[in-house]
């Protein structure tokens, strides 16, 4: 049996346009790991919405004015500065959202490969000698390691900046050309490492409550490389489509390594995951020299995990579901235990039908035409009240969460709108808020759709300080159904106004107390 969970939202950095900025490829990866999460949220049954920022600005008014209390972080840079990302769990944490992945300190440390070495080689663990070299600074030629040299930006991840030209076999001139592109190209410090020409591995982990998840080992096949071209995952590799080092690049997993070296490498990834203070879910990248002795070369907190992504590749390789896995993640961030799922339970997981479950969101400019056509199948409204919801759908839509109307819909797997409801506060009042419109597709009544949209406004509601709702309806007999609905959901009738909307047919007001307030 599978726990409720919260709503969640899925926050992401908007890749910019093409104009815009370089490694625009790295950039519009987070959308493929957007549409992955969103599939498996959608799968599990969890309410989410998803939310974009382009600058860290503006992380704070989205999280400010959001009712879900976990977010799925996905943010990985800035059009203004990529490394703000960074920050972005301690703007959710001081705004009181709970989150999936690293915190900021992990992130900070992972994006500079210096200190990052330094932690790494003081708490015993192997990673390839290098020397950092600051813009403006000259190469500190008797601190180099033995070459081969690879050459790469000292603060940036997702292969950024590195190239087959990156790797060289002796200094001098070639190498300070290699720093000063960096330097120009960057602004930031050049990192020259010792270039360890073996085997590449890397290693996702999974945090578990109370345990690490170390899965299975990958190895990246170089077999089709020629001996002139260095065997490095460069950018190409990663992100260019169709490039010769993209297509040739496939993972072998699990890697075909004796059982003493996989061991080591294993218990070296526990180590560098305590090292670094990570959690969540990480990847950290090996090289193996020529007597297969391993060395870290970096750890990647919150790495990609779109689903061709190797996260998933190993997720499969160790028999767990991909939806699973952000259930996990969902549920850790909600505070909840962990359980690795078997087999089992992920049959148990598809009878109790969590794929077809409706998920609840902010409504979207899509969706005005078909929960207009929701209202017009229910037969309750008039032209005139048609009008009006209308409009304040309308509103809602213009000015999003951050208007008077709080405006979510239900939506079925397939896309279907089931359900709409509308809430706000009262105006000049302090903590009490209307429940302006609650529609269900008369297809789809009777099922507790209703109950769980009331519940989760009403939890919103709460969680912005209301004290009180208010519900205001109609005494015709063709309401009957609906007040008997308020009065289940713990609803009182406090007030009637006869013939309020026309003769005959009164105005009930109902009201309930939040707990809490």
């Amino acid at each position: 049996m599978v726990a409720e969970l919260p709503p969640v939202l899925v926050l992401y950095n908007e890749p910019r346009r093409e104009a815009q900025g370089q490694y625009l490829e790295s950039e519009a990866g987070v959308l493929d790991e957007v549409e992955a999460v969103t599939q498996a949220l959608t799968q599990l049954g969890i309410e989410h919405r998803t939310a974009s920022a382009r600058y860290l600005s503006e992380i704070v008014p989205i999280i400010a004015s959001a009712c879900e209390s976990v977010v799925f972080n996905l943010v990985e840079g800035f059009w203004d500065g990529p490394t703000d990302a960074a920050h972005v769990p301690t703007v959710l944490r001081a705004l009181h959202k709970s989150f999936t992945g690293n915190d900021t300190a992990a992130q900070i440390l992972s994006l500079d490969k210096w200190k990052t070495k330094s932690l790494l080689r003081c708490t015993g663990i192997p990673t390839p000698d290098a020397v950092r070299v600051a813009v403006g600074e000259e190469i500190p030629e008797d601190d180099l390691p033995p070459p081969p040299f690879i050459v790469k930006p000292a603060d940036t991840d997702a292969s950024e900046g590195i190239h087959p030209s990156s790797v060289i076999d002796v200094g001098g001139r070639r190498l300070r050309e290699l720093v000063s592109q960096i330097h120009q190209q960057f602004g930031q410090a050049a990192l020259i490492e010792e270039f360890i020409n073996g085997r590449e591995l890397n290693v996702s982990l999974f945090g578990l409550e109370g345990r690490l998840e170390v899965l299975p080992i990958a190895e990246i096949d170089f077999r089709a490389f020629g001996k002139d071209r260095p065997r490095i995952v460069d950018y190409a590799a990663k992100w260019e489509k169709g490039s010769f080092a993209y297509d040739n690049t496939p993972r072998i997993l699990p890697a075909p390594l004796p059982s003493a070296l996989a061991d080591e490498v294993r218990e070296l990834c526990r180590r560098t995951w305590r090292a670094m203070g990570l959690q969540g879910y990480a990847r950290i990248d090996f090289r193996l020299d020529e007597n297969d002795r391993p060395y870290v070369l970096e750890a990647n907190p919150n790495p990609d995990i779109s689903r061709d992504a190797g996260f998933a590749a190993a997720l499969t390789a160790a028999g767990i579901e991909y939806h699973e896995f952000v259930r996990l993640a969902v549920q850790g961030a909600a505070g909840g235990s962990y359980a690795v799922p078997t087999q089992k339970d992920a049959r148990a997981s598809r009878k109790e039908g969590l794929a077809d479950e409706p998920i609840l969101r902010t409504t979207a400019k899509a969706d005005r035409k078909p929960i207009l056509d929701l209202l017009a199948r229910t037969g309750f409204f008039r032209p005139d009240e048609f009008a009006v919801a209308r409009e304040v759908l309308d509103d809602a839509l213009t000015k999003g969460p951050q208007g008077h109307y709080q405006s979510l819909c239900s939506v079925a797997t397939n896309g279907q709108v089931l359900g709409w409801i509308c809430y706000g506060p009262t105006p000049c009042c302090i903590g009490t808020y209307d429940i302006y419109w609650l529609a269900i597709d008369p297809s789809y009544q009777g099922r507790g759709l209703g109950k769980r949209m009331m519940t989760h406004a009403e939890n919103d509601i709460a969680r912005r300080g209301g004290r009180m709702t208010i519900v205001e309806t109609s005494s015709r007999e063709l309401y009957d159904p609906t007040n008997k609905f308020y009065v289940a959901c713990g609803y009182d009738p406090q007030g009637r106004i006869p013939d309020f909307y026309v003769a005959g047919d009164d105005k009930i007001i109902y009201v309930k107390g939040l707990k809490g307030a």
